[in-house]
């Protein structure tokens, strides 16, 4: 089986960022008007002497955009004559660019000097992956076709990425639906390019180092599986510590999609196509989530296993998981659901 071809159009926008064109088709559209960066990007890290963390401080992404108006969505293609947005084409299939507001940034600067505490540069690099023109959709509504180009952009970014020097980890993820802080409905993701291992990651690579955690698990996982075929499982963890928390992950160990054999590839794509229409059929509207992609840190390849974690905010119909004190404060999780019977309530429903 063989891979469908991926056009990659790179275009650097007026302001300096950089913007990624993906397609079946060569991108050949030209460009229409810009508007200005208003905003210097400027963040730093700040050291948790006690949680032996980073914390990224980047206040200039207080001012970002807060749910626009449909006509000044600054995902959708730029019309002629209209608002310009950060997609300055009339048309597109799937469009990659650095944030206007990141957290991490290769100009990121300097920390500022006489802190009590350590302190150090969040180089990084944040950028927006726009999934499609339409101003609306889903992961469940999107083609097969543009899931799968969809998971080729991810595996192009992260060899990009990672070719970097400075990058230790990415991390692609989609915040979907106001209850998790979405600032635009336009369907889109994010990626995070980091200069340090993140905590969470560190634990996981821990686990992985001391054996192949996932691939143990996969004779046990039948009755929390919420749906499968020869190459990917989704299932809610036995562990999970969000009611209907699902997990995605290839059954051959991969660190990452761009190991992915044509056929994990669109099986991955129908994966989380899959997932995401169950999510929102469980209480029959679209399911507030957080999904984000873990795959192998720098130099970590031979041991980690790829795969993608949903956290869904929702616990039942009309009440949100909120984070408890024990959750927060203590980072132990309280779980008033079992998952195995939450996975079989989102294995049955129909897709």
């Amino acid at each position: 089986m063989t891979q469908l071809t991926l056009h990659k159009r790179v275009y650097r926008k007026k302001d300096g960022r950089m913007l990624y064109l993906y397609g079946r088709q060569p991108h050949t559209l030209p460009p229409l008007e810009e508007g200005e960066l208003v905003v210097e990007p400027r963040s730093h890290a700040r050291w948790h002497p006690l949680r032996q963390e980073w914390v990224v401080f980047a206040a200039s992404r207080q001012g970002r955009t807060f749910l626009p108006p449909k006509e000044y969505d600054p995902l959708a293609p730029s019309k002629r004559g209209g608002f310009p947005t950060e997609i300055p084409f009339e048309d597109f299939e799937v469009a990659v660019f650095q944030n206007r507001w990141p957290a991490l940034s290769p100009e990121a600067g300097e920390p500022p000097l006489g802190l009590p505490i350590p302190t150090r540069d969040a180089r990084g690099d944040c950028e927006v992956v726009v999934f499609t023109p339409e101003d609306s959709g889903s992961l469940a509504t999107l083609s097969p076709e543009r899931r799968e180009l969809l998971v080729q952009v991810w595996a192009d970014r992260y060899q990009e990425l990672y070719g970097r020097e400075a990058i230790r980890f990415v991390m692609p993820f989609e915040n979907r639906g106001e209850p998790v802080g979405v600032t635009l409905h336009h369907p889109h993701g994010q990626i995070y390019a980091y200069p340090w291992l993140p905590p969470v990651l560190q634990k996981e690579l821990e686990a992985f180092q001391k054996g192949p955690v996932l691939q143990e698990l996969l004779p046990h996982l039948g009755p929390y599986t919420v749906w499968e075929d020869e190459h990917t499982l989704a299932c809610v963890p036995p562990f999970a510590r969000y009611p209907y928390e699902v997990w995605v992950f290839p059954r051959a160990f991969r660190p990452g999609p761009w190991a992915f054999s044509p056929a994990e590839t669109r099986s991955l794509a129908q994966a989380l196509g899959q997932v995401v229409a169950k999510l929102d059929g469980l209480f029959q509207k679209p399911m507030p989530y957080v999904m984000a992609l873990h795959a192998a840190p720098k130099g970590a390849e031979a041991v980690f296993h790829f795969h993608i974690e949903f956290y869904p905010a929702l616990r039942t119909a009309d009440k949100l998981k909120y984070l408890a004190g024990t959750e927060v404060a203590a980072g132990t999780f309280a779980m008033d659901a079992l998952p195995e019977e939450t996975a079989l309530a989102l294995r049955e429903v129909p897709t």
